[in-house]
This record gives structure tokens, C-alpha cells and sequence, in this order.
């Protein structure tokens, strides 16, 4: 099928960071052809052009053993004669959590095919391809996040933007290099994209929200420190740790108040001693996590060094400097040998010891002994660096150093002068075509923030006419309140657009979640037009078929949050968040599926994110927990859920291929889990025993007690999920590993004088002296006990006893959400939804949120939660629809439908659900208390079987539409 080859340019096959244009100039005939289609892909991403047009995006995130291809129709974009394909490849260098570290490249082929069948090629990746690197993207910007690749930084005064278009000359560029045939390693196996094309919908703000002048500190970095330390870590994005430093050398013009800071340590607490003394823990002040330290110094030079001494995941180590006078840095090695000044003003030491931690393998701890890292405390001067530690100092590679910090100069400001904000600013967030003048101040910076007015995810564009040089920041965050911002702590949210003059416009490249832009005007000449600021919305492609309204106003508000944060969270995957992460956590997609299912019917992106899972084998047989990704990492109860989710598609769409196709691979981790029952007759799983943020015990290696549960309920359906492929016996040695599994639960994990179960027994034999809501939630949940026990978790469920840890997260409401229903209290599901999700919108909410307002779980008593916009908190979207307008399949495929609709105090609903494939049921339902009797108006599909069930208290009287 292919006839491309593999091209990409001279140099490294995996460079950081390289952003790398290709063009092909080709000859058309349009009269021979009825269809021309482009078939790409790339790596690491690409964006498309023909003739100057964008055409998309891609490609959706894969295993490079898989690697998906996209394929776009052309035909109305070309002309007869000359045209050219133009392609921008963005290649990362280092592993991500959606991404495993390749090497650079490009595939593309372009066809006709003419009415009888007939292929031509018109165009394929070849030698014939001219390529250069974009130098307009800096290769030297600062990691976005350690689950993320890269910050945008451009400069339109570099590659003139027409380098897409036909007439552009590329007879400088070199001449692209095949590298070699598709099905080469790493990509060995190509295949076609199975999902749509996301939405690219423009999105203009609500307002101009502040307008400051502002001046950020004198000196702003950002360090790779985790690279800088362990160069071979680009190659996963497994945690590490390690031992080793950084030192600089600072020369004043005066005497001065000196002040160092850290506005995002990326997890590694800002330490500095000078001039041999190192700071005490209580000069260090600073919001949390925040970190700022004020020394007198005397003019001239001081030795500063850096204690890094810690564990990294990837994010950037963010360090200022400011003085009120005149100063400079320079790197400790500078004038040793003679050498010249460096283009990085640091030196790094080390690493002395390091480590790297998979959660689901044996530790590799550093050694206790630190002998050297003990020594270089009582280093005071880069004389005395450089004579007793000269084999462990070196340059820091300028790539590994980003100068200037956008984010560190968003944040830290030095200087705010709140201003009004004048009425013609706000032309820059209508389509108007009227452009606002951006207020220059003579000495200050000009920041702005723009509210979007909800929670949004996509490419931010603008177009502005400002003078040669001038900078424009871009940091968007999800919450404010009160003059005080919520910062986006380890995620560097930001973008640097440097302007060539006159009129201008720009399309970011890098997705970013957000509800506020702060945009600050640096370095302008002349006032600066401000035309347009919008954003790109873009998730997957579904529509809002689900409806629910009732006679609550608030319940009505948290269902639409709840469907709106679904879709922010569905791009090529289901991701967690649209800021922080964008990563498919696959634990969090079981419950996203469910909502998905209910506010939009779509079975496709469910089917992919399922189906990407077993590749992650290679990594563990126990398959990870986000996929795919270059963390190798296993928390248990997510692929439990994976299980169960597996089995819930197969009943949504009745695809009894899907559960063929999935069988082996659920078999085959379950069979592995199996392995880790131990002589007890328990799971006992060193690892990432996770199941919710509350304070309750899950400890890393033992038994944990819900993830025991998990695995009888997965046991069980995959045993139904056996059946569904045909595979009875399977199913059956599975039911009874579930039987087996329960009676060891319940034989050594109830406690009789706390009546309740334990949360774990510890590697040592301790029993845990937490008693949690979530493993009694999860015992009555999972079929766990039987008889007197089982009574009592059901009150426990319906009101839980104050001593016990109590449900921390909205995703564990998702599975308390499942027992009440299952209990037959809706009304107490209901009534929490109210209390906590209402506690949410009462703060502003426009999505849901990761964790309760109430929670407690954040360090900062601001922080009402950590990201603004979260899938696995979405639930009242499913369950409103599942349990009060009472949808529900009752067979596979929901060719029956059962409709149980249940008051929970509302005096009406009404409401659609999608179903499978095509078409939706839609219900209405009124009470009349005085008779007691519920209305019920249904219409559906003939082709849907319908039972009914009557709500407790009540009559029904049924209205019936058909339709088809």
C-alpha cells in the first residue's frame, strides 16, 4: 500500500525539541481523477498543508508498533499545474505520557484514483522532498509538563510564514534524507486512524477580565534538571531520583537586597547556600508552593549553590534572580583553562548517585552513603568547587536551559499596578473586526487577562499589529477569584510569540487547557493592535444528544457541567484533564465511558481508548495504567476497571467482534494477576495501590484490601465476558478464582470489633488502623459479603458512620453513586450530588473539578482543588440520566430497554439518552402528588423492546411514542 518512504533530515535522529518543515512541489491533472486523498503520518506530530490551506492535525496518540496514519481528500484544494504539500513535524526527543520516544520522521504519499479504480501516485515521501528546520520554534523552550512535550516560543521575524504555499522558494532548504521503508523500526506496523477528525471551533472570550502593568523579576530560567542529571532519562518518563547540584556565580554593581525564587520548583525545594552558608528553612517564604529567600549582599561577586538533591518526574526547575541594582551571572567554569564566557550561566554538578522507580519492578534505591554529596555542602566558592570536585563540574548543555522563563515572568511579578480597564479594550475579544490599543507604559509591561467565561481546551490564535520585536506572553490558568490566581504549579501553560513587523496573525500549535489568558505586551515601540483573541476549541467530534432538566435548578447546572467537562476531556483519547496531564489514565476512561455513553451515544472513542491498552504488555503484563506512554507504571485496580469497561461496551453496542478480539487480552492479564495470590489466598502486589486521594491506608506493597475486591468484580466480568466471546469454560475457571478470591476476603480482612473491613494488611502483618468508607463502599459494591455483614454495609453506605475515612474524591462518589443505586437510594445519591458537586458551582465552576471544594486534600487553603477540569468527576451525567429519568440497557447492543424512573425529590424530568448506534429514548416524567401518580412519556425507536418499572409510591401512567 505504501509507496512512500520514511524522510527526515540531516543530523540526529531523535533531536530535543525540533520543529522541521517539508515541502513538494508536484504536477495535477485535475480531469483524471474523481478522487485524491492524502495518506501521513509522523513523528512525533505533524500539521498539514496543501497549497497554503491547513488540511488537520495528527496523528492520534499511538504505540510506535502501531503507528496510526491519517488520510484527508484533497481534490478541492488542488488546481491543474502546479501544487505543493507542505508539512510541519514537530519531533519531541523525550518520552512523554502519550508519547514513547522514536526518532524523527515523516511518511506521505498522495494518490488519485480514477472512476475505474485506478491508483496514481502523485506524490510520496522521497529524496526528492526538500526539508529545513523551522527556525522560527525554539528548540531551547522549556518542558510544558513531565506528562507533556514542549512550550511554544516562535519568532515571526525568522522563516517567512508563506513557506507552505506554492510560490515559496525552497531552493536553499537541503534535500531530504530516507531513512527508509514504512514498516521500519520503530514503526513497524501502520494503521488506518479509527476515529474522526476533532472539532476546530472558534471560541471568542467573554472579557477583558484586569488589565495590569507589571515588571517581572531582573532573571528568569528554567532548568531540565531530571535531563541534566540522567541525559539517558529522555528515553522513558519513569520518576527518578538523585544527587547532585547546580552553582553560578552573581556579581553586583552595589550593595543590595538580593532575592532568590522559585515560583515552580517542579517538586525539588529550592535550597541555596551563598558564599558557603546555607540559608535556614525558616528565611525561605513564599505561597505553597512557592519559595522565596531575601539575602543582603555587598557588591561584587557571590558563590551560589543550588542543592537538587531529590526526585524529578520531568517538570522544569523554575529559578529567578532579583536585585534593585545591576548584576550578572556566569557559570563557575567560566576563565577555568582559559575558557569563554558560557552560553549557560550555570555549572552543573554531578550526578553522584541517581535512580530510576517503576512502581510495578523491584526499587533500585540510591545508595544511603552520600559521601560526596555531604562534601559539596562546605563548598563556598567556585575556587574551591573547581579544586575539589573538578571530575564532577560541567557546562550545562545549552538545550537543557531556557532564557527567559515566560512563566516565571508571568508569575512573579516585581511590580503590579492594577489600571481600569478601558471599554475600547474589550474590542479584543468580539469578532468585530475593531481592534483595541493595548496601553504601552513607558517603563512596564502591559498584561492583560482575558476571560474565556468557561473552561476551554484547544489552540489560542490572535492577530495583532505591533512593532518589530515586540513580545507577546500568553499564560492561560483555570481560576481566579478575588485578585488572587491559582497558578498552574507544574504545568508551564505558556507561549512567547516575539512580532516582525505590521500586521500579523498566529495559530498556536500546542493544545493547552484553559479558562483565563493573561497576555503581557513586553518591549513594544509603538502601541499594539490587538485585533482578535480566541481559541480553537477541539475534542472529539460528538454532539449534545443527551438532555436533562428537571425542576432543580441546581441538579440542572451540575448535570451540564458534568457533560461539558466530558467532552473538554475527549480528544484522540479520553484524557484526564485538558491542562495539566492530557493523558488517557485508564482507570479514570471506565467512568468517562458511561458518562460518554449518556450525553452523547458515540461507541468509537470508547472502542480505541479499550483497544490500546493491551499494548502497553511490553511494559508489564499487568498493562498500564495510561497508555501510551513512556511512564511504565501499574496501578492495579486501573486495569481492573479496564475489565469492566470492556465488558460494559460489549453490552452498550453488542459487538460481539470487539469481544472476541478483547478476550485474549483480558484473559491473559488476569492470568498474570493471578500469579500474586499469595499462600493467604489474596492479592499481595507491590505497587501503585491506588484507589483514591483520601487519607485511608493503601500501602505499596501488601494486601489492599478494595483492590482484593476489584479483582473478584473483574474476575466475575470477565467471566461474562468469556461468554460473550464464546468462551464458556474460560468464564467458568474464572467464576471460581472470584469465589475462591471472596472467601479468602472474607475469612482474613473483616475486623469483628470494628465490624467493619480492613483497608489493607500491611508486608508485616499489621492490620491497617484506618477503617475507610471506600473499602465498605467497595465490599457492598463488589458482592463481598453475605448475610449479617452484608446488612451492615448497606447502613454504612446509606449513612456513613463519622469515625470512618470519608469518600475524598469524585471519583470515588462514582463508585458510592453505584452501591446507593444499587441499594435503591437514589434520593441519598441525589442529595450528595447536590451537596458536593453544588459546592462547586457555588465557587464558579464551569466544569468539574478533580477533587471536593471541601476536601482538604490541597496544601494551600485557596487551592479548592488542583485542575479545574476533570473527567473522572463527571458522573452526575451518567447517573441523572441512568437512575432518575431511569435509562437503562437491558440487553446487549440495548435492543431492551428498561425504564425505572425515580423522583428523588423533584417534582419533574425530563430528558433525552442516546442509544447505540442510532436514534435516542427520550422521557419525560411529571408527579401528581395528590393522586400519586407518575406521568411518563416516553418515545423511542420500534425497533427498542421497552419494560417499566413503577417508582416506589407511586402509579404509572404511561405514554408511549413510537417512532421508525
Amino acid at each position: 500500500m505504501w509507496h512512500a518512504s520514511w524522510i527526515w533530515g540531516s543530523g540526529e535522529e531523535s533531536p530535543r525539541n525540533e520543529w522541521r518543515c517539508f515541502r513538494k512541489s508536484f504536477h495535477y491533472e485535475a480531469a483524471v481523477s474523481s478522487n485524491t486523498t492524502v495518506k501521513l503520518t509522523a513523528d512525533s506530530r505533524y500539521v498539514l498543508y496543501v497549497n497554503g490551506v491547513q488540511v488537520g492535525r495528527g496523528p492520534v496518540r499511538s504505540w510506535p508498533f502501531e503507528l496510526a496514519y491519517d488520510e484527508y481528500e484533497i481534490g478541492h484544494l488542488l488546481r491543474a499545474g502546479s501544487n505543493t504539500i507542505a508539512v510541519l513535524v514537530l519531533h519531541y526527543g523525550v518520552a512523554t505520557f502519550q508519547y514513547l520516544r522514536g526518532r524523527g520522521g515523516l511518511l506521505l504519499q498522495a494518490a488519485s484514483t480514477t472512476e475505474d479504480g485506478t491508483e496514481r501516485i502523485i506524490a510520496a515521501t522521497d529524496s526528492s522532498w526538500t526539508t529545513a528546520v523551522h527556525d522560527g520554534y525554539d528548540a531551547r523552550s522549556s518542558r510544558i509538563s513531565c506528562q507533556l512535550a514542549f512550550a511554544e516560543r516562535y519568532d515571526a521575524r525568522s522563516l517567512n510564514d508563506t513557506w507552505t504555499e506554492i510560490a515559496f522558494d525552497d531552493s536553499v532548504w537541503e534535500s531530504a534524507v530516507v531513512i527508509g521503508n514504512a514498516g521500519m523500526a520503530p514503526w513497524t506496523s501502520l494503521v488506518p486512524r479509527d476515529i474522526p477528525y476533532l472539532t476546530e471551533e472558534p471560541i471568542y472570550p467573554a472579557r477583558v477580565e484586569e488589565m495590569n502593568f507589571v515588571k517581572p523579576a531582573a532573571w528568569n530560567a528554567v532548568f531540565d534538571v531530571r535531563t541534566l542529571l540522567i541525559p539517558e532519562s529522555v528515553n522513558h518518563a519513569n520518576p527518578t531520583s538523585f544527587v547532585g547540584f547546580m552553582a553560578t556565580v552573581v556579581t553586583l554593581s552595589e550593595a543590595a537586597t538580593f532575592t532568590i525564587g522559585s515560583v515552580d520548583n517542579g517538586r525539588i525545594p529550592l535550597r541555596v547556600s551563598i558564599d558557603g552558608k546555607w540559608l535556614d528553612a525558616a528565611d525561605y517564604y513564599g505561597e505553597n508552593p512557592q519559595q522565596f529567600v531575601k539575602a543582603e549582599l555587598s557588591a561584587g561577586e557571590h558563590f551560589l549553590l543550588f542543592n537538587l538533591s531529590r526526585g524529578s518526574h520531568g517538570h522544569g526547575y523554575h529559578l529567578g534572580l532579583h536585585a534593585d541594582v545591576s548584576f550578572e551571572v556566569r557559570s563557575p567554569l567560566e576563565g577555568k583553562n582559559g575558557a569563554a564566557a558560557s552560553s549557560v550561566p550555570f555549572a552543573a554538578i554531578g550526578a553522584f548517585d541517581w535512580a530510576e522507580h517503576i512502581d510495578h519492578q523491584p526499587d533500585s534505591p540510591m545508595r544511603k552513603e552520600q559521601p560526596e554529596h555531604d562534601a559539596m555542602l562546605g563548598v563556598g566558592s567556585a575556587e574551591q568547587l573547581l579544586r575539589e570536585f573538578p571530575e564532577w563540574v560541567r557546562e550545562v548543555p545549552e538545550e537543557l536551559f531556557t532564557r527567559t522563563d515566560v512563566y516565571g515572568e508571568s508569575v512573579w511579578h516585581v511590580v503590579e499596578q492594577p489600571q481600569p480597564v478601558p471599554v475600547q479594550l474589550q474590542q479584543a475579544v468580539l469578532a468585530s473586526g475593531n481592534s483595541a490599543v493595548v496601553p504601552v507604559h513607558a517603563e512596564l509591561d502591559t498584561e492583560l487577562v482575558i476571560d474565556f467565561g468557561r473552561e476551554l481546551s484547544g489552540y489560542i490564535a490572535f492577530e495583532v499589529d505591533a512593532a518589530e520585536g515586540t513580545i507577546i506572553d500568553g499564560y492561560g490558568f483555570e481560576f481566579m477569584r478575588d485578585g488572587w490566581r491559582q497558578h498552574t504549579y507544574e504545568l508551564d501553560n505558556t507561549f512567547r510569540y516575539t512580532c516582525r513587523e505590521g500586521r500579523q496573525s498566529y495559530v498556536s500549535v500546542v493544545r493547552r487547557g484553559l479558562r483565563y489568558l493573561a497576555i503581557t505586551v513586553r518591549g513594544a515601540s509603538r502601541p499594539v493592535k490587538l485585533v482578535e483573541v480566541k481559541l480553537l476549541q477541539s475534542n472529539f467530534p460528538v454532539a449534545n444528544v443527551g438532555v436533562f432538566q428537571s425542576s432543580n435548578a441546581m441538579l440542572n447546572e451540575i448535570w451540564r457541567v458534568s457533560r461539558d467537562t466530558t467532552r473538554l476531556c475527549m480528544e484522540d483519547t479520553f484524557v484526564d484533564c485538558p491542562a495539566f496531564e492530557q493523558t488517557y489514565w485508564v482507570g479514570d476512561a471506565r467512568n468517562a465511558s458511561l458518562i460518554n455513553y449518556y450525553a452523547f451515544g458515540d461507541a468509537a472513542i470508547v472502542e480505541r481508548c479499550l483497544r490500546l491498552v493491551p499494548g502497553s504488555s511490553f511494559q508489564s503484563p499487568l498493562y498500564g495504567d495510561q497508555v501510551p506512554s513512556g511512564w511504565s507504571s501499574v496501578i492495579p485496580n486501573w486495569t481492573f476497571f479496564w475489565i469492566t469497561a470492556c465488558l460494559e461496551h460489549y453490552q452498550y453496542t453488542g459487538n460481539e467482534q470487539f469481544a472476541r478480539d478483547m478476550w485474549p487480552h483480558v484473559r491473559f492479564t488476569l492470568e498474570h494477576y493471578l500469579e500474586h495470590i499469595d499462600e493467604r489466598g489474596l492479592l499481595c502486589k507491590r505497587g501503585w495501590n491506588l484507589l483514591d486521594w483520601a487519607n485511608f491506608e493503601q500501602p505499596g506493597d501488601g494486601v489492599v484490601t478494595p483492590q482484593n475486591m476489584f479483582l473478584v468484580k473483574s474476575l466475575r466480568d470477565a467471566a461474562a465476558f468469556a461468554s460473550a466471546a464464546g468462551d464458556e469454560a474460560g468464564g467458568s475457571v474464572l467464576l471460581e478464582r472470584a469465589s475462591m478470591l471472596r472467601s479468602a476476603i472474607n475469612a482474613q480482612l473483616w475486623d469483628e470489633d470494628r465490624a467493619a473491613y480492613l483497608d489493607c494488611i500491611h508486608n508485616d502483618g499489621r492490620p491497617s488502623a484506618t477503617v475507610s468508607m471506600q473499602t465498605q463502599v467497595i465490599a457492598m459494591l463488589c458482592d463481598i459479603a453475605e448475610g449479617d455483614r452484608a446488612e451492615v454495609l448497606d447502613r454504612y453506605v446509606v449513612e456513613p458512620p463519622a469515625h470512618f475515612v470519608q469518600i475524598g474524591s469524585p471519583f470515588m462518589s462514582f463508585f458510592y453513586y453505584e452501591a446507593l443505586a444499587k441499594l435503591g437510594h437514589q434520593d441519598t445519591m441525589t442529595a450528595d450530588i447536590l451537596h458536593q458537586y453544588g459546592a462547586m458551582i457555588n465557587n464558579g465552576a464551569t466544569s468539574v473539578w478533580e477533587v471536593y471544594p471541601t476536601s482538604g486534600i490541597t496544601h494551600n487553603p485557596k487551592m479548592l482543588t488542583r485542575s479545574h477540569c476533570h473527567a473522572w468527576s463527571a458522573g452526575p451525567a451518567f447517573f441523572l440520566g441512568a437512575e432518575v429519568l431511569g435509562v437503562r440497557g437491558a440487553s446487549p447492543g440495548w435492543t431492551k430497554v428498561s425504564i425505572a424512573p425515580k423522583p428523588v425529590g423533584l417534582s419533574w424530568a425530563r430528558g433525552s439518552v442516546p442509544l447505540p448506534g442510532s436514534g435516542r429514548i427520550d422521557v419525560s416524567w411529571t408527579l401528581d402528588t395528590a393522586a400519586n401518580v407518575m406521568k411518563l412519556r416516553v418515545v423511542a425507536p420500534q425497533r427498542v423492546e421497552l419494560s417499566y418499572e413503577q417508582p416506589g409510591g407511586y402509579e404509572l401512567e404511561i405514554e408511549e411514542v413510537r417512532i421508525g
